[in-house]
């Protein structure tokens, strides 16, 4: 159980794979009022940077449950290096089947709301492991715009326009869904630069040094397409943000 190496190379030496600054990761543990003593859960944790910055910044403690063997050593990695290894552990495995044997008071999931099968279902997930009264936190992307193409809304990475919702559509989801949406960080076309960019230059280095590996095809035909995709479509039209919700 892993993800592709295709994932790996892409995201290379990034700490944060979402379209967030490490300045708008921080505003979010600020502004969602975090306490010394607060846990977290974080399903599809990534490479840890949310729940090991927190924690040293903030006094969390928590857990974070990846798939990936690579992202989840590098997160025991960055823990050890701020110095927080003992207040946050990373396991291995399906994000989509964990519940926190004791109630949390932050449940995450950013960016990856494909392990409940869509918004809903990943609510319902992260309500699971949810104290009475605690707070969720949903990474998810959005339409800033109305695509106007198949062409757009595959650039986007979508499979169809209703893989996603607009804001306003996805702000009556929650609220459809029972939760009341109390705080929210969206990126914005810097920290969109900064995500997409950093994949262009990962691939480009990586081809350099790999020539003739079995992927390099496919990576280089990846290079010439998707700086003019991202600029043309991705960067105009997707949005994405991280929304706080409590119970309703």
């Amino acid at each position: 159980m892993d993800l592709p190496r295709q994932h790996t190379i892409r995201e290379g030496d990034l700490r944060i794979c979402n379209p967030f600054t490490p300045e708008k990761l921080a505003t979010l543990g600020e502004v969602i009022k975090l306490r010394a003593g607060d846990t977290l859960l974080d399903l599809a944790s990534g490479r840890g940077e949310m729940l090991c910055t927190w924690a040293r910044d903030h006094g969390v403690s928590g857990t974070g449950v990846d798939i990936s063997t690579v992202a989840t050593d590098r997160a025991r990695r960055r823990a050890a290096e701020l110095g927080v290894a003992d207040r946050v552990e990373f396991r291995h495995g399906d994000a989509g089947e964990y519940v926190a044997d004791t109630p949390v008071d932050v449940a995450a999931c950013i960016g990856a709301t494909w392990i409940g099968d869509g918004v809903p279902g990943t609510l319902a997930l992260l309500e699971r492991s949810l104290r009475p009264g605690g707070m969720l936190l949903v990474g998810e992307p959005f339409w800033r715009r109305e695509p106007p193409s198949r062409e757009a809304v595959e650039a986007c990475h979508a499979q169809s326009r209703d893989d996603w919702r607009d804001l306003p559509g996805l702000v009556s989801l929650f609220r459809e869904s029972g939760w009341d949406l109390v705080e929210m960080i969206l990126a914005d076309q810097d920290s969109w630069d900064r995500y997409a960019a950093a994949h262009w230059l990962n691939i480009r280095r990586w081809l350099d040094a790999n020539p003739d590996d079995e992927l390099a095809p496919a990576f280089r035909a990846e290079l010439v397409r998707d700086p003019l995709d991202y600029v043309r479509y991705r960067r105009e039209y997707l949005g994405w943000g991280v929304f706080a919700l409590l119970r309703s």
